[in-house]
Formats: structure tokens, sequence, C-alpha cells
């Protein structure tokens, strides 16, 4: 979308939360792995508006501080502006706080800070609509299947708006509208201000509406329409942990929707979780209970295994997983096979067909083209060359009680079963260690390193018979 210099879009993101009962404030509440405020933003983003204004209130410092530490992971850079509410009294005095912004700019998209589903297409539709149509304001409504609750929509004889009506007011035909005000408008900014300094307190709670703008504005004889969007879920708010639950099985759904078109199989698309920024090759094949989470790439014709956990790596081409493989933040390059049940702990990576098996951990370590690590051992702080075979039972030493050191085990290195590695330590190419060895020394090229003790067996000095 082009640039909208003369676009601000304000966030609402000051309410308590009070039916999340949880301390951490609402907007930062995390569905599908990421703050729900971190998909309005993206949202918000994507329409490439001049700058964003966040209106906080309740947690106030610790919802900047998490924008702000987010913001490059989010592919956020639109400049951004806190203001802070520091009276709770209404989406009015909430609009009201952030006004030195909004003198900047001629157009004001104004969302909430707990609608994650919103997608950046119908935002840019809805800029679209507003500035084709010459509005002043312009509401976002949605119809939803269930009403009830909500305040509707009540457009006039030629389709426009009329007005907003809350359930409370609503009387029996007014309750059958199906359309609902979302809580999310663009104004005129200049048309925006003027109305606000004329609200006055409503209700039990004597707070200051912002739905009352729309009445002023119209009363300025400048219009109000509506856009309506094609999905009601794009408006579903965040009020509680049960709603938080319904939105991330709604993103996930849409992921998956979205693999699936691209030619990934999926075999349960319901009980398999994928973030919305994984991308995953072709002919890929998926099974139920497999997590893909963060910035996530996978290549075409791979095999993952039900239970598998995967965050914020690479996996190539003709990859697989088997059940229950953990991997995060690692590179597993083409024709690798993982597991069942392995680890890869972050800053590892498997070259070109390397093999890691049951019960294996490897934690900062590289695992040469074709070399296996295939049985319940634990390479740490390694770099491994090119076709070796490891056996069961291996351990790298790499800890000793004060630093981590490093293992060179290099190409073909052959070792033997339930060998111990004290780092630092190198063993050079096409050298054999044996089985049950623990190497403290360097071993040279094509030797064969064994360090144990030799097995002595005494006569008659076994289980006394009776």
């Amino acid at each position: 979308m082009v640039a909208q210099k003369n676009l601000c879009v304000l966030i609402l993101a000051a309410g308590k939360g009070t039916r999340m009962k949880s301390s951490l404030p609402k907007p930062l509440h995390p569905v599908c792995g990421f703050p729900i405020i971190s998909y309005i933003l993206k949202a918000a983003h994507a329409l490439r508006p001049a700058a964003i204004g966040i209106v906080v209130g309740n947690g106030a410092e610790q919802v900047m501080q998490t924008v702000k530490d987010g913001l490059q992971a989010w592919g956020v850079n639109t400049p951004l502006v806190f203001a802070e509410q520091t009276e709770l009294t209404g989406s009015g005095s909430a609009v009201k706080a952030a006004v030195p912004l909004l003198k900047k700019f001629e157009t004001v998209l104004i969302l909430n800070g707990d609608t994650p589903l919103l997608r950046a297409e119908t935002l840019e539709k809805m800029v679209t609509d507003f500035t084709n149509r010459q509005s002043g304001a312009m509401v976002l409504g949605v119809n939803v299947p269930n009403p009830f609750g909500y305040g509707r929509v009540v457009r006039n004889a030629q389709g426009g708006f009329e007005s907003i009506v809350e359930q409370a007011d609503a009387d029996e035909e007014t309750q059958k509208i199906t359309e609902i005000n979302s809580g999310m408008y663009i104004f005129k900014s200049d048309l925006l201000q003027t109305a606000l300094t004329q609200l006055t307190p409503q209700g039990p709670k004597n707070e200051y509406y912002l739905t009352d703008t729309l009445y002023l504005i119209k009363q300025m004889n400048q219009s109000v329409d509506v856009f309506c969007a094609d999905d009601f879920t794009e408006a579903l708010g965040i009020n509680s942990k049960a709603q938080l639950a319904e939105a991330g099985q709604i993103l996930y759904a849409r992921t998956a929707a979205r693999l699936m078109n691209e030619g990934v199989t999926l075999i349960q698309p319901e009980n398999t979780f994928i973030d919305e920024g994984v991308q995953i090759g072709a002919d890929t094949i998926i099974y139920p209970g497999t997590y893909i989470l963060g910035k996530t790439t996978i290549g075409k014709n791979c095999v993952l295994e039900g239970g598998v956990y995967v965050k914020d790596s690479v996996l190539g081409d003709n990859v697989t997983l088997k059940m229950g493989t953990y991997v995060e933040e690692s590179t597993v390059e083409a024709t690798c096979q993982l597991g069942p049940y392995a680890h890869l702990r972050p800053q590892s990576v498997l070259k070109k067909g390397a093999k890691v098996g049951n019960f294996s951990e490897v934690k900062k370590s590289v695992i040469g083209e074709g070399s296996k690590v295939n049985h319940l051992s634990y390479i740490g702080d390694t770099q491994m060359g090119a076709g070796v075979n490891v056996g069961a039972g291996t351990i790298t030493c790499n800890y000793d009680g004060k630093n981590k050191h490093q293992t060179i085990i290099e190409d073909h290195v052959f070792v033997g079963s339930n060998v111990n590695f004290v780092a630092p330590v190198t063993v050079h190419e096409y050298a054999k260690i044996g089985a049950g060895s623990t190497i403290t020394k360097e071993v040279a090229a094509k030797s064969l390193g064994i360090a144990r003790a030799r097995q002595v067996v005494l006569e008659n000095k076994g289980v006394k018979n009776d």
C-alpha cells in the first residue's frame, strides 16, 4: 500500500481487562506465541501510516517496554508515539489523551488494543472507502451470528449510518439487527477533535463515550458512514481467557488454511499448531500434535511426526523429524533425520544428511555432513566433521564447573559406545576411540584411542556358594 503521510493510527490499549483475572496487562497476553497488541501493530503498520499512537493506562510502563522491545521482531518500524490515559473514564477520554498527536494529521484510524484477529486487508479497504466517500467519520461494522449484548448499527433508508443502539436500549425490532459496532472508527481529525471537546459524561460511571462523537459530527452536517467487514471474527475482542483461547484457535486455523493452499499436508489441521509467520514448502507432511513456532522455515518434502516441537529454526528439504523431537533456534540441512525424541538446543547445526537419534541431545554444536549420533548421547559445544559415527552413550564433558570448553572431532572418526570426551580435546580424522574410554588428551589422525583399565578376572571371588 502507498504510504499514507496524512494518516495516523491510534490504538486504544489502556483498559484494565479485569475479566482476564491476571496481573498481566490485557494487551500483553500471548496468543499463538505473540502479545495481543503485536497483531494490531502489524496490521496498522501494513497501512504505511505516518505514525502509530498507542494510548496506555493500566500497566503503562510494562506495555510500553514490551512494545519497544518487540517492534523489530514484529517487523514494525512506523514511528510510534505513546499517550497515557491517567483517568480510565471511557473510550472518549482515551482518545482525548492523544489529541496532541492527532493534531498533526488529517485522518485518524482508531483501533482497539484487544483485537488480534483484525486483518490489514480489511483496514486497507476501509481507508479506501472512507477516502472515496469523503466521509467525516466511518464505523467498522460486522454481522455476527449472535448480536446479543452488542451495540447495533442502525442504518437509514438509504443504507447509511443512522445510529448505534446499545442492547439495553434496543427495542424488539432493533434487537433483530445482526450488524454490530466493532468499536473501531476512522475520522477526519479536525472533526474528531472538535467533537471531543463537546463530549459530556454519560451513564452510571460518568464515562466519555467515543460513539457520541459520531452524532456530534452528524450535527456538523458531515457524513457518517459504515464499512462492514466480511469476516465478523476480525472484530472479536479479548476480554477473558476463554476468548483468548478462541482467538488462538482462529489464528491457527487461518495459518493451516494458508499452508494447505500452498501444498502442505496437515493430517489433522485442528490438532496442529503453527504460528502465522511460519513458512513451509510444498509436499511436507505434518502429523497431529506438532508445534511449529516463531520464525521457522521448513523446506519441501519434509515429514514431521506427531508431538514434534520446532521453534525459530530452519529445516531444509527432505528432513524427517520423528515423534517427540524438539528443535529450538537451530539449523537442520537437507535430508537430515532426527528422533524419535531427539533434542536440538539453541545454536546447533546439522549438516546435510546428518542423523541424531533417539534420546540424544545436541547443544551449540555442528554435526557434520553424514555424521551419526544415533543413541542416548549428549553432544555439547562440539565441532564435528563429516562421516563421523558416534556410539551409544557418548558424552562430551564440556563444563568444568566454571567454564564451557570445546570438543573437536574431525572427519570420519569412529567413536565406540559409552565414551566420554573431557573438553577441551581434539580427535583428528580417521581416528578410532575404543568403547568405554574417557578421552582427556589429543588423539592423532588414523590412530586408536583407548583409555580404560584392563579387565581383570579373579577366580573364586564371585558369589559364595552355600
